[in-house]
């Protein structure tokens, strides 16, 4: 597998080699072109390359140097590396001189010792600008670091947050279901409760298997969901009516795991127990302009003193609902609450309408 962009940066020892000689490279280039430009010998092109050579190799005890002050005050730092590329200078043009006195000029001595040592401040600048770079570079790489290692952190909290809202749900729910169990029980009623106890091991069994950081198709949830709804049926019999009211290609649909179950589980502890006859609860998915809208009704008593709101109480359910939403979607969805015609009350969730082969081919 080829290496990215990212994968090199992160590896800093081979991507200093890497910086370093395409950065000596270009200093021979722009010698050699001036040299051609003004008609230079072969042994001034030489001369070039011999300075860079060296040039780059000062650059190694400079970078065992800087590691050194990477950790001391910015004035230290400051003061190293001025102090380091001045002192280096004057030995690297001194180095550079000698050989252009004598592979240039043949061997001429100069008179004067400030002679070996001219132009040293161009060769200050070099290191100067090596020096900058170097720390700009690595301030660079450690800023990278952090903001990854902030990155990580902040998606560790908010998985943390997502399993922490989903698991909430599941002791409230297991606690009726036992209750109700029991309850089939001390009735006699063995064979109800055994069928009771196999929905809910299939049920849980799902709830398990399915991280609630992914999302399944809205068909996949549909099933669970008729698992948990033959759970209540127990409860309740013919005092439950469920009607489904899906577009097909709505079924295609990805969404949050177990996103309705705390909604239904809500209607009818709100909806169906209250009345005596019971209810019925319709669930309803569609597609409309790239957004996948779900609702769920019931003709119970509704919001009282027929309240609309976005923000709705009513228990835990809708709270965590709502907070899993605004997790997984950010505002890019909506969690709404109103009266249904003529009684009870209809949620609705509008989510981006997105599938598998969407989230395989991002680009498309």
């Amino acid at each position: 597998m080829p290496m990215t962009l990212n994968d090199l940066i992160r590896d800093r020892g081979r991507f200093f080699w890497i910086l370093n000689i395409a950065g000596w490279s270009g200093y021979v280039l722009t010698a050699y072109v001036g040299a051609l430009a003004h008609e230079k010998p072969d042994s001034y092109i030489a001369v070039i390359m011999a300075t860079a050579a060296v040039g780059f190799l000062l650059t190694i005890p400079m970078r065992l140097l800087y590691r050194r002050l990477w950790e001391r005050s910015p004035v230290t730092i400051g003061a190293g590396v001025l102090v380091t590329s001045y002192f280096l200078a004057f030995g690297w043009r001194w180095f550079s001189n000698t050989l252009y006195y004598d592979w240039v000029k043949g061997g001429w001595q100069p008179k004067h010792l400030m002679d070996y040592v001219g132009g040293v401040m161009g060769s200050f600048y070099i290191l100067l600008c090596w020096s900058g770079l170097y720390f700009g570079i690595n301030y660079y790489q450690q800023l990278q670091d952090q903001t990854e290692r902030t990155l990580q952190a902040t998606a560790a909290a908010h998985q943390a947050q997502l399993k922490m809202l989903r698991y909430q749900l599941n002791p409230h729910f297991l606690f009726n279901t036992l209750n109700a169990i029991s309850t089939l029980i001390l009735d006699g009623a063995n064979e109800t409760a055994n069928l009771a106890v196999s929905r809910l091991s299939d049920f849980l069994r799902y709830t398990l298997d399915n991280d609630p950081m992914k999302r399944v198709t809205l068909g996949s949830e549909l099933r669970a969901l008729d698992l948990y709804l033959e759970i209540e049926k127990v409860r309740f019999g013919e005092r439950l009516i469920i009607r489904k009211e899906v577009e097909s290609r709505a079924r295609e649909a990805l969404v949050p795991s177990l996103i309705l179950q705390p909604l239904i589980e809500n209607a009818i502890k709100y909806a169906i127990t209250p009345i005596e006859d019971g209810g019925t609860l319709t669930i309803s998915a569609k597609v409309h302009d790239k957004m996948l809208i779900l609702q769920l009704s019931d003709n119970g008593p509704g919001l009282k003193n027929g309240q609309k709101s976005k923000k709705g109480s009513g228990g835990v359910g809708l709270k965590n609902t709502r907070e899993r939403l605004q997790q997984f979607y950010g505002d890019r969805q909506a969690f709404t609450l109103a009266p249904n015609d003529p009684s009870g009350l209809v949620i609705t969730i509008n989510i981006p309408f997105e599938t598998d082969e969407d989230t395989s081919n991002p680009d498309s």
